[in-house]
């Protein structure tokens, strides 16, 4: 049964074994050898692939998205298979990505997955989106390959080009994606004035300053801001830390200072607790509003749009640049703008590197920043 008549594009785990388009020109589908993992079909294989990052969930999200939109192009635009695809079929998707059309079946506002609004593209992917798509999809297919399931790899035919930027032993250029110290105190000035009239304004104040103190003194990412406990806080040794499980399952301690401390206790304060929280407390870190349960990475996502979006609107008429930049942040931007004001603070690379738990110092060193504004500085000596 094929999508093109049938079926609007759908998310991935809503996709039905009847609904694969299975055909004779799956010429890439191994089906003579041994294959390592259990699928009969593309979804359940392309599920396989995506177990493997069940430890990482923003890397599962991310490779998701990824596969289902590939899916659904292929069998929507194509009428074919995952299996079915060949290097010409790639690179006419490699096209498609930067204009997904018919817009109205492909594009739209962001919605919940499972809602009828849901579509795969919120509009065309720029050049660096384009190119991670493909990465993504690369190691999908080399997985593919690996596990038997596939005989060969198309996007291997692929000539390689320069990567310009990731080759490029200058990486600052590619960190962009920050508030400057003017944007910064403009979105902490407008969380501060928040409406608190009402008790449901109040909750959402509460939770969203503590929200970001979190995301601007501690660095997390998004997954890790819902996946936490209360007592990822503790003391040790007479200080306390943010005992964090973060990227690839690794633990590490970041050390949290008297301001996050003080976020931390006046949230629990609110929330009927105790000022700070028992080695034993598992509950969870970052609530709904109504403080019972944990929120969704989804849920984090939408509440941060939702504030520097207000912001970005009182901004505008003062400082339209600026505005429209804030208004593009997401809540990765908090990760990038904390390192980076980090650094601008003076803490020491070693500790700046240890505080983002990043594997190695060249990947903190791109957020190094106060070199490029002395040197503009010094540039403005240079005059007509």
């Amino acid at each position: 049964m094929s999508f093109v008549t049938q079926y609007r594009p759908k998310p991935f785990e809503l996709i039905s074994k009847q609904e694969i388009v299975i055909h004779n020109s799956e010429y890439n589908r191994n089906t003579n050898g041994l294959c390592h993992i259990d699928a009969t079909n593309d979804v359940e294989a392309i599920t396989s692939w995506l177990d493997e990052f069940s430890d990482s969930p923003e890397t599962w999200r991310n490779y998701r998205k990824e596969a289902e939109r590939l899916l659904l192009w292929a069998s929507i635009t194509l009428n074919k298979s995952l299996s079915g695809l060949t290097r010409e079929d790639f690179r006419t998707y490699q096209h498609f990505l930067s204009d997904p059309t018919p817009t109205s079946l492909w594009c739209g506002p962001r919605a919940e997955r499972h809602s009828p609004a849901w579509k795969p593209f919120r509009g065309p992917l720029g050049a660096s989106s384009q190119k991670q798509a493909m990465v993504v999809i690369n190691a999908l297919l080399s997985y593919l390959v690996q596990a038997g399931y596939l005989n060969g790899n198309p996007l291997s035919l692929i000539r390689r080009r320069s990567q310009k930027i990731n080759n490029n032993k200058d990486n600052s250029i590619a960190i962009e994606r920050f508030l400057d110290a003017e944007t910064w105190e403009h979105l902490k000035n407008y969380i501060s004035r928040m409406p608190q009239a009402t008790a449901p304004q109040k909750a959402r104040y509460e939770r969203i300053r503590f929200l970001f103190h979190f995301l601007y003194l501690l660095a997390p990412r998004v997954s890790e801001v819902c996946s936490h406990s209360m007592n990822s806080f503790r003391e040790y040794r007479g200080k306390w830390w943010w005992f964090a499980l973060g990227k690839g399952n690794k633990f590490a301690k970041v050390p949290i200072n008297n301001e996050m401390l003080d976020a931390l206790a006046r949230y629990r304060q609110f929330l009927g607790l105790t000022d700070l929280p028992e080695t034993d407390e598992d509950t969870p870190l970052l609530r709904s509003v109504s403080g019972q349960r944990s929120v969704t990475s989804n849920t984090v996502y939408r509440l941060v749009k939702s504030v520097v979006k207000g912001a970005a609107d009182a901004w505008e008429p003062e400082n339209p640049q600026k505005a429209a930049k804030l208004r593009r942040a997401s809540t990765h931007w908090f990760r990038h703008t904390s390192i980076t004001h980090q650094d601008d603070a003076g803490i020491s690379l070693k500790y700046l590197n240890r505080n983002a738990r990043h594997s190695k110092l060249e990947t903190t060193a791109i957020y190094q920043h106060a070199e490029d504004d002395n040197w503009h500085d010094e540039t403005q000596k240079h005059v007509y």
